[in-house]
């Protein structure tokens, strides 16, 4: 197992330190994701904006591994349970607990999973090279699609079979995401040669 980028940064010498440099850089990626939630772009044909989300929530994990990236969604998601309006802006769908039980619920609660793996193959080295990079999110960016569809198959009103949820929640965004991700996953190998850590 091998240190995040976070792990290699971080110059605390504390325990006190220590932890609130983790809580930081938590929230910090929280703060992002939400952010990258205000610029999406809602499609007439279905109720899954465009967001940057994803790539957001698959770097942060990377940079700060499993249990940090992890926790840093489950805040996110947290926060937008009890209602501050962190979630993508949509004229149909609410801000709140609703949007969990909404037909985008399904995104949104694979985030922590998503960002647990990416973190975790993060802890590999598998952030470290620009293919491996990909790899990582690649397999994050498939939990995210997973639930997503899986949860628009029941939460959609009328319930939708799985086939009009792969047109709904699958085929509009798959180019795109990849097209976001080819870009994305050279962040952190660069990360890593600007730091000159790649090779520990």
């Amino acid at each position: 197992m091998q240190p995040t980028l976070f792990a290699v940064m971080s110059r605390a010498d504390s325990r006190a330190l220590k932890l609130a440099e983790r809580a930081g850089a938590v929230l910090f990626i929280t703060a992002l994701t939400a952010v990258a939630a205000q610029i999406s772009i809602p499609l007439p044909f279905t109720p899954v904006p465009f967001t940057f989300q994803p790539m957001v929530v698959l770097l942060g994990a990377a940079a700060l591994g499993p249990r940090l990236g992890m926790s840093s969604q489950i805040l996110y998601l947290g926060l937008g349970f009890a209602g501050l309006p962190v979630f993508a802006a949509s004229p149909v769908l609410p801000q709140g607990a609703a949007r969990l039980l909404g037909p985008t619920g399904g995104y949104l609660m694979a985030y922590p999973f998503a960002a647990f793996v990416a973190g975790w193959l993060a802890q590999r080295g598998f952030d470290r090279r620009y293919v491996t990079a990909v790899i990582s999110m690649l397999c994050g960016l498939a939990i995210v699609f997973t639930g997503g569809v899986l949860w628009l198959t029941i939460a959609s009103r009328p319930p939708i079979g799985l086939s009009a949820a792969l047109a709904a929640g699958f085929v509009p965004f798959i180019i795109p995401d990849l097209l976001k991700l080819l870009v994305a996953a050279g962040v952190m190998p660069a990360l890593w040669r600007i730091t000159g850590s790649a090779s520990r």
